[in-house]
């Protein structure tokens, strides 16, 4: 009997600690987030540069129409709204979240920006993901070009260009808060969380 209450103490004690540990533990990521405030989709070095025309594109989207994107077609033709590309595929996890994210990012962003799902792969694979996931309402291209043009190596990447076809940001998107972040940045001119932390680096040290 004494052995059993022994046991029972310790391992009490042991929980004890866990709980202890897993609370510090939450409180380090809490810092963490206030110290990297996600502005803007996480963005890679090479590829085309925020800022500058975006590369122009004549792409198919899954009915086999034509649609182009970047350059500056869409200026010419009078258009405004900006649009987000943004590259899914049918065996990415993350980009399955997602979805629902950009589901209502396209009805509540609607009145300035449109959104076109990407992704390269077997057309039979992409129709049965826009079917069984609900994409029926979104325009989806299915282009290796695109991809590379963009330098896409993991997924979900999103592309954020201007009517007029500048690129104003581009990286990639895991949750909500980067997707939002990214639509932020945008508005307050910023690219990228690196840019973020740059700018407010040399602010704090001026």
């Amino acid at each position: 009997m004494t052995a059993l209450m022994v046991s029972n103490i310790v391992l009490w004690v042991l929980v004890l600690v866990l709980a202890v540990v897993v609370l510090a533990l939450a409180r380090q990521l809490g810092v963490l987030h206030e110290r990297i405030t996600p502005v803007g989709a996480l963005m890679l070095a090479r590829g085309p540069k925020v800022g500058e025309l975006a590369p122009a594109l004549v792409v198919n989207d899954l009915d086999g129409d034509a649609m182009t994107i970047g350059g500056s077609q869409g200026a010419a033709q009078g258009e405004t709204k900006s649009l987000l590309l943004m590259f899914v595929s049918p065996t990415c996890p993350v980009c399955k979240v997602l979805l629902p994210v950009l589901k209502a990012s396209r009805k509540s962003e609607q009145a300035w920006l449109d959104i076109v799902l990407a992704s390269d792969g077997e057309l039979a694979e992409q129709r049965e993901f826009v079917r069984a996931q609900g994409l029926e309402a979104f325009r989806y291209v299915v282009s290796t070009p695109l991809g590379v043009t963009f330098q896409v190596s993991r997924l979900p990447y999103a592309v954020l260009i201007d009517g007029d076809g500048t690129l104003r940001a581009r990286g990639i998107i895991n949750s909500r808060e980067h997707l939002e972040s990214l639509f932020e940045a945008k508005r307050l001119g910023v690219a990228s969380v690196q840019d973020y932390l740059e700018e407010r680096a040399r602010n704090q040290a001026a």
